[in-house]
């Protein structure tokens, strides 16, 4: 063999190694490879997030599953620096040669690379533990909701991360000493919290904690022999016992110590440059160079609009005295026809009720529909040991693997705070035609690259579920049922009153009083309700504005898409155009509404 030849024959396997070496290290040839890397990246280091996409296992691959995230600074300073690396490399091709297609999935991957790029500055503004989605909680759920329990293996995978728990805490720890150095630490009611929760959680013996009885539970499903299941149990006892309940006792230590050193202030104001802060998560949020200025002054054009359509409602149906509307509608609320009994009896006719209202729903709304979620839906109750401080209700996405469906939580802590009236656009908004039909819907699509399918955005999700209340409505859920209808102003009125509550707590000082009087004042929320949710707001800056931004501007699109095709627009090309190009920043949305309304023009 010549020297030619040799060259001839080695020159496929040179270009091979070359390809590898750009698509796993450089700049890989083609964009689309590069999507996929810097979503590996991203994501695969993160084991709970693998666990639950649930997409690895159908191929048997399941390492991952007795791991649990790394918290650490190294992590967060290993994961910036892949991010500003791969958002250069993703800046560095030329648009000229991007098809519309591919450039639509670099701008919304740009936008969300160079969004949490701007984090970097405030990497530790946020509070890692607390009432709402805290670490103290968050884990222990991840371990009883998400983590596969099918066979044997997993089981010793439950047990490994039971191991592991002392771990992240501690690593979560590092990150709050550093916090407390740089005068980042949570207000007093945080504090209290979780101090309350943490104790109840770990004081009370191994074998009674959540933790054993729910894997207990799920091993009597579980093809294991009798004596490895004991094994599996005595183990996993024996985690909780000498590695859990240390862990709690440490993170409580901590804040007990902390606790003298925190204040009674609660907006981010109070933050080193805490206003420049709010901007971004503003703008992280809404996706949105909106103010806060400008989003107080939006929801209180809007509480004013709401409360007003109530008032002509509740006048409608014979109360003539009404001067203020929410107030009103609570002082209803508290009558026993809308409620269920405070019995677990109660609480199981209202799961049932739930699972009635979307089975209605879906059958009405396939008019404008052509997309449905392959993944199942299901209704469960809030488990016991977060109800106290969680929301009222929660979506959790389904695997990918097709294993765990979707699930709309319900919290039933008290049925008193559940009003039968306000149930209706609940199921909606959580379920059908929702959040579950945006998320899910979102994981099966095909042809988009794979971030597509999971990037959030949280003003288009919540925007989404907003508005699928508001398209309920106008399907006619509420033709027969005038109180439900009161539930959906209701439930208007309370996205409403955050984007006044949220940025009057950040931004114009408000205190947590202040902000509870305001929200009792516009909703027909029960005070533990309002408690609750303005709670959350302090620790979540800025979230709670996105649902109304979100829901403003679809329906703004949707009446752009309408005014511009007028009898050419259909619902359900305008619903396929929003479900079907997954989340990404209202903007680009925008761009996405507006290419669809010109090929329409030019086509029809």
């Amino acid at each position: 063999m010549n020297t030619i030849q040799i060259i001839v024959l080695s020159l496929p396997i040179g270009i091979l190694i070359w390809w590898l070496v750009c698509l796993i290290w450089l700049k890989p040839w083609n964009i689309k490879h590069l999507y996929l890397r810097l979503f590996w990246q991203l994501g695969s280091s993160n084991p709970e997030l693998v666990t639950m996409l649930g997409i690895l296992e159908k191929v048997g691959i399941r390492g991952h599953n007795s791991k649990l995230a790394d918290v650490s600074e190294a992590k967060y300073d290993k994961d910036l620096t892949r991010l500003e690396h791969g958002l250069k490399f993703l800046r560095s091709y030329s648009r000229k040669r991007q098809s519309p297609e591919n450039l639509l999935s670099t701008d919304i991957l740009d936008w969300f690379m160079d969004d949490q790029a701007r984090y970097k500055p405030f990497r530790h503004h946020d509070y890692p533990f607390n009432q709402m989605f805290g670490m103290q909680s968050e884990t222990p759920n991840f371990m009883l909701t998400i983590h596969p329990l099918n066979d044997g293996r997993d089981a010793r995978d439950y047990v490994k991360r039971l191991s592991k728990i002392g771990v992240k805490f501690d690593q979560g720890l590092e990150g709050m000493r550093i916090r407390e150095k740089k005068g980042i630490i949570p207000p007093q009611f945080v504090i209290r919290r979780i101090l309350d929760e943490m104790t109840a959680f770990s004081e009370v013996p191994a074998r009674e904690n959540v933790l054993y009885t729910v894997f207990e539970e799920k091993l009597l499903k579980i093809k294991v022999s009798p004596k490895r299941k004991q094994k599996l149990l005595e183990a996993a006892e024996a985690e909780i016992r000498d590695r859990v309940f240390p862990a709690y006792k440490r993170l409580i230590d901590y804040f007990n110590q902390l606790k003298s050193n925190a204040s009674k202030d609660d907006g981010v104001w109070k933050l080193p440059e805490g206003g420049a802060y709010y901007a971004q998560t503003l703008r992280s949020s809404t996706t949105t160079e909106f103010s806060a200025e400008q989003i107080h002054d939006m929801g209180l054009k809007e509480v004013a609009r709401i409360e007003n359509e109530m008032k002509n409602l509740l006048n409608f149906l014979g109360y003539k005295e009404v001067n203020n509307a929410p107030q009103y509608l609570n002082k209803l609320s508290n009558e026993e026809r809308f409620h269920y009994p405070n019995t677990d009896e109660g609480r199981e006719e209202c799961l049932k009720e739930y699972e009635r209202i979307l089975e209605e729903i879906e059958v009405s709304i396939s008019p404008v529909f052509d997309v449905r979620p392959r993944a199942a839906l299901k209704v469960e109750r809030v488990p016991k040991f977060r109800e106290l401080t969680s929301a009222g209700a929660y979506y959790q996405m389904p695997d990918m693997g097709g294993k765990r469906p979707g699930v709309f939580f319900a919290n039933l802590r008290d049925m008193k705070e559940v009003h039968k009236f306000g149930m209706k656009t609940l199921a909606y908004h959580e379920g059908i035609p929702g959040h579950h039909f945006q998320l899910a819907i979102a994981q099966e699509l095909r042809d988009l690259p794979f971030f597509r399918k999971l990037v959030p955005f949280t003003a288009y999700s919540e925007g989404w579920a907003l508005y699928a209340e508001k398209l309920a409505r106008e399907q006619g859920a509420y033709k027969e049922d005038p109180f439900g209808e009161l539930g959906y102003l209701d439930s208007e009125l309370f996205r409403a009153v955050r984007l006044v509550v949220d940025t009057g707590i950040h931004k114009m000082r408000w205190t947590r009083q202040q902000s509870i009087d305001y929200m009792l004042s516009h909703t027909a929320e029960s005070l533990e309700s309002v408690t609750s949710e303005i709670e959350r707001y302090i620790v979540m800056p800025g979230q709670a504005c996105s649902y109304k931004v979100g829901e403003i501007k679809i329906v703004n699109l949707r009446e752009k898409a309408s005014q511009a095709l007028g009898e050419k627009f259909s619902l359900r090309d305008f619903h396929n155009i929003i479900l079907q190009n997954g989340a990404m920043p209202l903007s680009l949305l925008e761009q996405v509404v507006d290419a669809y309304i010109q090929k329409e023009l030019g086509t029809k």
